[in-house]
């Protein structure tokens, strides 16, 4: 018998080899490693566009990833708030005691901890801490993917790509709290899903000690444990879950109330030191506008977008039955963004928070044969890595 002979398939033996890849693609350690690899396959492919677009600019990969509000986070996780570099200052070049009491101390502590370790840089550690946080969020989604009704590993694995691809995802790489935040918020969900009340409260608690949009959290998790109380579910566990929600975002926000002597305190800092107040959407409904009707860059009228889009999702999911808890969660941090006046610029960042959004269309997508699924994920893909590369290397203004 020949080489070419030995090696040749009978045409009925390949279903056979085709349910032996199957079998393999469903073997456990790919089903274990699947979601983080996912996750770090396309936030790989955002890194590699940033390095052509830093070339392009004539930028720093590093420094872009460190830029902005990154440079706070590292500045408090070296330092502590008391010695935050003296170059460090607010929207209008001021700079006083309480100034870095505006940034939640979460994320900086992990940094610090990291920090700790013999060897590790600063900055090293905060880029291991978004790292990790991030595929701590990827397996978050996957599982939040497969528990909600209607369901599947499938779905839950094309959560995790669409999130991890999402427009602002690049932030995911950068030295903020966004991938932290992300990752305590998918577990709460999760616990809540399940019924998994002290899982669900203890990540909102920590979430809670990571961004300001954990009150989106807070109300959804204690809006639901509220519903399993009354309804008599679970026994104890929902008053344990809703009675923690809520400690992280309020024992912060006391104690910036505590360091400067006034009730609204972490407000006020926003308020003196960046302009950011909520005014019920005036300003964001006024730039958007402005901006369709006189457009001046890409990454404007794509915010413009990115936010009517999110409104859109909001009613798929009402129309899709998604379980309540993650619409309320999704409406509170769409909320908290459209309602703010802060920098325009930062609205399409501050939608990442609402991934639930993200879900009815995993659900879609994942009913459809493989090659259209894969077709649209890496062309979302493609599509997120270059507007993230876009955004902190041509864009010149804070994301």
């Amino acid at each position: 018998m020949s080489t070419l002979e030995a090696v040749r398939v009978d045409p009925e033996d390949a279903p056979g080899a085709r349910e032996r890849l199957a079998d393999l693609a469903r073997h456990r350690v790919a089903v274990v490693l699947a979601p983080g690899l996912l996750y770090l396959a396309v936030r790989e492919l955002g890194l590699l566009v940033l390095q052509l677009m830093a070339a392009r600019w004539d930028k720093d990969v590093t420094r872009a990833l460190t830029s902005w509000d990154g440079q706070w986070f590292l500045g408090i996780a070296e330092g502590g708030y008391a010695d935050v570099p003296r170059w460090l200052v607010d929207a209008f070049g001021r700079r006083t005691a309480e100034t870095p009491l505006a940034f939640f101390p979460g994320y900086p502590t992990l940094v610090r901890w990291a920090d700790g370790l013999p060897g590790v840089p600063t900055v090293g550690a905060a880029f291991a801490v978004s790292l990790v946080s991030g595929v701590l969020c990827a397996y978050g989604l996957a599982r939040l993917g497969s528990r909600v009704f209607g369901g599947s590993r499938r779905a839950g694995l094309v959560l995790v790509v669409l999130f991890a691809a999402s427009p602002m995802a690049v932030v995911l790489s950068m030295t903020y709290s966004e991938a932290t935040f992300c990752a305590l918020a998918a577990w709460s969900l999760v616990g809540v899903v399940e019924r998994r009340w002290v899982l669900a409260g203890l990540c909102c608690a920590a979430a809670g000690l990571v961004r300001p949009t954990a009150a989106a959290l807070v109300l959804a998790v204690c809006a639901a444990a509220a519903v399993a109380i009354w309804q008599r579910r679970d026994g104890r566990r929902p008053w344990v879950g809703g009675l923690v929600a809520p400690l992280g975002l309020l024992g912060y926000l006391a104690y910036v109330a505590l360091r400067t002597g006034r009730w609204d305190g972490w407000f006020a800092v926003q308020r003196h030191g960046w302009d950011s107040r909520f005014d019920g959407g005036a300003a964001t409904w006024k730039f958007a506008l402005l901006i369709l009707g006189e457009p001046r860059s890409v990454l404007e009228l794509a915010t413009v977008w990115l936010l009517v889009v999110a409104l859109a999702l909001v009613v798929v999911s009402l129309r899709r039955g998604l379980e309540w808890p993650l619409i309320v969660y999704a409406v509170g941090v769409l909320a908290m963004d459209l309602g703010s006046n802060g920098l325009m610029n930062s609205k399409a960042r501050l939608l990442l928070p609402a991934f639930t959004l993200l879900v009815p269309v995993a659900l879609a997508l994942a009913r459809r044969r493989t090659g259209t699924v894969v077709g649209v994920l890496v062309g979302v893909s493609l599509f997120s890595a270059w507007f993230g590369a876009y955004a902190i290397t041509a864009w010149q203004y804070a994301i």
